[in-house]
């Protein structure tokens, strides 16, 4: 699917404010409201949208403490890092999981309430995954950028 200037405008724009309706949308991207949804849906079943969510404030749910966990494994073969990556996923705190190239295999975003389920997380959880060398985490003091909009270019080509 190539996309337009409307297309990116739409995305650009739900991005902002997933609770758009159809019509202030379409009012948004200068379009009625029947070819503005048909564009959304088209861009939903291109994958460009991948779904639809609501941002939840972590403080106000008690989660107080944003923690960066260095892993490294025994080794990396498929067998462990299917394993580690089917036992982190499942683990509600963590909010992300990368595979990492340099010094540790995985990089690990959690959140807690605080250092007690911190240590929980790490004792009963994470270091009781099969294969694991080290752990090593990483507290943030601040958060200074946090977003969850990804680049949209604009007709240009330009993000």
């Amino acid at each position: 699917m190539e996309l337009d200037a409307i297309d990116l405008k739409i995305l650009r724009e739900l991005q902002a404010d997933a609770r758009l309706t159809n019509v202030e949308l379409a009012s948004r991207v200068n379009l009625s409201p029947s070819p503005c949804l048909a564009r959304v849906k088209a861009l939903e079943t291109a994958g460009y949208i991948r779904q639809r969510v609501t941002l939840l404030d972590p403080a106000r749910l008690g989660l107080h403490i944003n923690v960066f966990i260095h892993v490294t494994l025994e080794n990396q073969h498929r067998d462990g890092l299917d394993a580690f990556e089917a036992a982190v996923t499942a683990l509600p705190n963590v909010m992300e999981c990368y595979l990492m190239s340099g010094d540790a295999d995985y990089l690990l975003r959690v959140m807690v309430a605080d250092m007690s389920a911190y240590e929980t997380l790490i004792t009963d959880r994470i270091s009781r995954i099969p294969g694991i060398r080290n752990i090593r985490s990483s507290f943030a003091l601040k958060q200074v950028l946090y977003t969850t909009a990804v680049p949209v270019p604009d007709a240009s080509g330009d993000a």
